[in-house]
């Protein structure tokens, strides 16, 4: 699993949410949340920045370039 499907995924256990809930808020279907967090598939950057936003962490946190997910 590449580093943002591993910290997208541990995000969304930790927070106890489920993927279809996810999906809906950040606007893309729950096989597309599915394909990021197994590594088939890329967000573009406006995803990322609204996954992001979603989970209130960094953008590198999010894609594995900082371990502080509070880094701005």
């Amino acid at each position: 699993m590449n580093k943002l499907g591993e910290r997208l995924k541990d995000l969304r256990l930790n927070r106890n949410v489920q993927q279809n809930f996810v999906s809906e808020t950040v606007g893309i279907a729950p096989r597309t949340l599915r394909g990021y967090e197994n590594g088939s598939r890329e967000p573009s950057i406006d995803k990322l920045i609204e996954i992001a936003d979603f989970f209130d962490v960094s953008l590198d946190y999010l894609v594995g370039r900082s371990d502080d997910p509070k880094r701005y």
